[in-house]
C-alpha cells in the first residue's frame, strides 16, 4: 500500500523521531512510504536506506502542496494538529480519497483558536482510525481509538562501565519542568558524593536554569550540554536518567533510556506509568516534587545492585513492548482494517 505521514515542522524531536521509525519499518516491509514535513538537514538522512522517501513540510501551504503531488495515496497518516487539517485539506472531488488515520501524541484537545477547532469538527467525523501512542493519551481522544505503543530500536547491552553522572534530555521550556531536575540535584546527596547532573538540551529556560544551579551551590556540578547527537553513548554511560515532565504523552527518551538499561527516574504522571511504572515503580516520584525526586535518586546513589536490578527490569520491559517491530505490525494493521472496511 502507499502509505504519506503528514508533520507540519522543521524540528527534528520525539514526533520526527516517531515518524522515521514507524515509516522506514512499513517501508521495509514492502509498503510504498512518504513522508513530509520535518528537519530538512535531518530526516532524509535518518530515513536514508529504508525505502522510505521525504518531501518538505514546513509549513501547512508547504505540506499541503507536497501532498497534492503523490499520486494515488491509500492511507494519509497525520500528525498533530496542523497535518490533520493538511491531510483533510487534500482532498479533491473527483480523485480517489485516501483514508486519513491520525496519531495522537499528547494528551489534550486539538487545537487553540476558535477557528480552528471549528474546522477540526468537520475533520473529525472524517478520520477512518485515530491511533493513541499511550493509554493516557487515549483517555484523551475521541472514541473509537486504537492504542499503539512507540516503539525504539533495542540497544546493544554496553560492556562499559556505568558512570557516576545523572542525564536528562530535553527541550529547555516550561512544559518541560527542568527546575525540578535542578532542584531535585540540589537537595540530593549526589553532589556531595561525586556525582554529576548533566543535560542535554537547549531553548528559552536555559539562562534562568544556568542561574537556579548557581543560586542552589551547585553550578559547579551540573553541566548543560546544549544540542548532542550522541545520546545513544551518554544513555549507555548515564548512572542515572531523570525525566520529570507530568504529562508526557509517553516519553520517547524514556524508552530509549530504558533501551540502554538505564534507570529511570520519573515523575508518576502521564505515560511514565504505562512505562517505568510498569516496570520499576519504584523509581516514580510525585509530580513537580523535587523532595520526592531527590529520595529516589538518593536511594540510586546508595545501591549499585539496585541501579542494576532496575535497569535490566525495563530494559526487559522495553524489549517486551515498547518495539520498532510491534509498533509497525500493530500501525499497519490499523490500516488494513479500515482499507478492508471501506
Amino acid at each position: 500500500m502507499r502509505v504519506v505521514h503528514v508533520v507540519c515542522s522543521t524540528g527534528f524531536a520525539g514526533v520526527e523521531r516517531y515518524l522515521v521509525n514507524v515509516a522506514s519499518g512499513l517501508a521495509r516491509g514492502g509498503d510504498d512510504v512518504i513522508v513530509i514535513g520535518g528537519a530538512a538537514d535531518r530526516m532524509p538522512q535518518a530515513l536514508a536506506g529504508s525505502g522510505a522517501r521525504w518531501l518538505p513540510g514546513d509549513s501547512m501551504r508547504g505540506a499541503l502542496a507536497s501532498l497534492r503531488s503523490v499520486e494515488s495515496p491509500d492511507v494519509v497518516h497525520t500528525h498533530m494538529t496542523q497535518g490533520d487539517l493538511v491531510g483533510w485539506l487534500a482532498r479533491r472531488p473527483g480523485r480517489r480519497r485516501a483514508l486519513q488515520v491520525s496519531t495522537r501524541h499528547f494528551a489534550g484537545p486539538r487545537g487553540g483558536r476558535p477557528v480552528v477547532r471549528t474546522m477540526l469538527k468537520r475533520l473529525e467525523p472524517a478520520l477512518a482510525a485515530q491511533i493513541a501512542i499511550s493509554r493516557y493519551v487515549a483517555q484523551y481522544v475521541e472514541a473509537p481509538v486504537d492504542v499503539v505503543y512507540t516503539g525504539v530500536p533495542d540497544a546493544p547491552e554496553s560492556t562499559a562501565s556505568r558512570e557516576p553522572y545523572v542525564f536528562a534530555a530535553q527541550r529547555l521550556e516550561s512544559e518541560k519542568c527542568t527546575s525540578d531536575i535542578v532542584e531535585a540535584w540540589a537537595a540530593s546527596r549526589g553532589p556531595a558524593a561525586g556525582w554529576t547532573l548533566r543535560i542535554a538540551g537547549d531553548g528559552s529556560e536555559r539562562a534562568a536554569l544556568e542561574a537556579l544551579a548557581r543560586e542552589r551551590g551547585v553550578a559547579g556540578s551540573v553541566e548543560f550540554l546544549g544540542h548532542r547527537d550522541d545520546i545513544p553513548a551518554l544513555l549507555d554511560a548515564a548512572g542515572v536518567v531523570i525525566a520529570p515532565t507530568p504529562r508526557e504523552g509517553l516519553g520517547i527518551f524514556v524508552l530509549e533510556a530504558m533501551a540502554h538499561g538505564a534507570p529511570v527516574v520519573a515523575s508518576a504522571g502521564g505515560g511514565h506509568l504505562e512505562t517505568v511504572g510498569a516496570a520499576a515503580p519504584e523509581l516514580l516520584f510525585e509530580p513537580r516534587s523535587p523532595s520526592a525526586a531527590a529520595q529516589v535518586l538518593d536511594r540510586l546513589f546508595a545501591d549499585p545492585a539496585l541501579r542494576a536490578d532496575v535497569g535490566t527490569r525495563l530494559r526487559r520491559l522495553q524489549r517486551d513492548v515498547f518495539t520498532v517491530d510491534r509498533q509497525v505490525a500493530e500501525t499497519r494493521a490499523v490500516y488494513e482494517r479500515v482499507l478492508e472496511a471501506r
